[in-house]
């Protein structure tokens, strides 16, 4: 199988033209990055990195990847409800991988005081590459399951806006019969995400608690973050306030009921909280002192809806990830009535059907070798991965032989080999970048539009609330809730686009 050819040929009259559109629009909608070393209040921004024309991606395939999303949910949630299973996970990593460890240790910490609130929360995204199989249609590989900090919601449903302005401004110059827009999906991020908060805020219960946003000190997608606590204050009236750890070290404090209680100049007394949305806190980065983590565990402790808690957080990991790939693993936690209701053995299969092959680093060395894995390494055949979100942390190809040669025995156990998703070439776009670094100061002779073979991966974001109870899971709200194309050049193989990997995208369903 092979995707069309991409991207339609237009006149450089043309394309300069639709560049100028495209820019204009997003500096107008506000789908911006502020300059990370840029002081408070911000003065100005610059549009995030996308591309020109929306990419192909099967229909079938999409479809299929929004209606699993809910299962993941049920997945994930039972997962993050069997303590001793992540108990167990973590200590298989042991001292190898210390932040997960620290943060394991908090929780257990609080479940032995008595969890203060029974409801998890989880604003999660799972991303995909499509698979090519000899002789075959597509099939789609999950990357990861990311449970904390999913960025570009709001931003991705701007980027579909933009796509479909510039089709009905210019049907893309008559350039291809595949651009339309029925073949450009609905993208429902900004409400669905809001919506899900609303709703941990209404299980709360108190009119007089506020929402906390906990962010990067310095944030340079501060505006898609922007996007969604306006949605929440616009539309469903629940107030939110934005504070770092650094500050919440000063701020927070726990009363005699463990309610969670923040200072703020915007109020004169201090604010309770009622959910807590971590957009910080995935990597030991975070963590520089020991107040940092001191801070994580006064807010485990309380009354306030954790999203996501650590538990949810801890089952996102990599190492979570290739367990339930284990034989046998995933029917255990879906047919199982002691996590909730069984599935369908077709639903178990749809999920198991998205898993690459994973491995414990440690265990594949242990069973062919140093030397073999170096060469499964060296050919591509596989990707080293730690348990770090964000970008930028694996390892692949060729870099595989030198860092197995140095990386310490005893921190193989933090990480995993993943088996290489074949990937389909051909695809190229135009991606569009704003002249701008990372931290906001322009670049002499950065281009700003470039023709590059690229790949896509799509992630699907959802909303789950969950009640626990000895290990057994209620869902309280189980919804998919939009999705998110990043493109990047085919040679590039981290996805990040907050760290430059990436651009944004959106997707133009194709048939097969």
């Amino acid at each position: 199988m092979t995707l069309p050819p991409w991207p339609p040929q237009v006149t450089q009259q043309a394309r300069d033209a639709l560049l100028t559109q495209a820019t204009n629009y997003a500096l107008a909608n506000g789908i911006l990055f502020a300059g990370a070393e840029q002081p408070e209040p911000l003065a100005h921004g610059y549009h995030v990195p996308f591309a020109l024309f929306p990419s192909p991606f099967p229909r079938r395939l999409f479809n299929q990847a929004k209606e699993l999303q809910s299962l993941y949910h049920e997945l994930y949630a039972r997962v993050a409800s069997d303590y001793a299973f992540l108990d167990q996970v973590v200590n298989e990593i042991g001292d190898a991988d210390p932040f997960v460890k620290r943060l394991w240790g908090i929780f257990q910490q609080c479940h032995e005081e008595g969890i203060a609130q029974p409801i998890h929360m989880g604003i999660v995204r799972s991303d995909y590459l499509l698979h090519e199989v000899e002789d075959k249609p597509f099939a789609m590989r999950q990357v990861e399951f990311n449970a904390i900090g999913c960025a570009f919601g709001p931003h991705s449903q701007s980027i579909g806006n933009l796509h479909k302005y510039l089709h009905t401004l210019t049907g893309y110059c008559d350039s291809s019969p595949l651009l339309k827009q029925d073949s450009m999906p609905e993208n429902y991020t900004i409400p669905k995400m809001a919506e899900g908060i609303a709703e941990a805020h209404s299980l709360y219960g108190s009119t007089d608690a506020w929402v906390l946003f906990l962010v990067s000190e310095k944030e340079s997608n501060i505006f898609d973050q922007r996007r969604l606590e306006y949605q929440l204050v616009e539309t469903h009236k629940v107030r939110v306030i934005r504070q770092s750890y650094e500050d919440l070290i000063e701020n927070a404090t726990l009363d005699e009921s463990r309610q969670l209680l923040v200072r703020s100049p915007l109020r004169s007394q201090p604010i309770p909280i009622s959910v807590v949305y971590f957009r910080a806190g995935w990597s030991p980065a975070s963590f520089p002192t020991d107040a940092h983590f001191d801070i994580r565990h006064t807010i485990e402790r309380s009354r306030a809806i954790k999203c996501p808690t650590l538990p949810v957080q801890i089952s996102g990991s990599k190492k979570v990830q290739q367990v339930l790939a284990a034989s046998g693993v995933l029917e255990r936690f879906l047919t199982s009535p002691k996590y909730g209701p069984p599935l369908a053995q077709a639903q178990i299969s749809t999920v198991q059907d998205t898993f690459a092959g994973m491995w414990a680093l440690d265990e594949i060395l242990s069973e062919r070798g140093l030397d073999a894995v170096k060469s499964l390494g060296a050919s591509k055949a596989i990707v080293l991965k730690p348990q770090r979100e964000g970008g930028g942390n694996n390892v692949y190809g060729e870099d595989i032989p030198s860092f197995l040669d140095g990386l310490p025995v005893d921190e193989r156990k933090a990480w995993i080999a993943m088996e290489m998703i074949k990937i389909p070439r051909g695809v190229r776009n135009w991606l569009v970048r704003s002249g701008f670094d990372g931290a906001g100061k322009s670049v002499a002779g950065l281009v700003r539009a470039v023709n590059e073979e690229v790949v896509s991966e799509l992630g699907i974001f959802g909303t789950m609330l969950f009640r626990e109870s000895e290990g057994h899971t209620k869902m309280l709200r189980n919804e998919e809730a939009g999705y998110l194309l990043r493109t990047k050049e085919v040679v590039n193989n981290e996805g990040g686009v907050g760290v430059g990997f990436s651009v944004l995208d959106s997707a133009l369903l194709v048939e097969e």
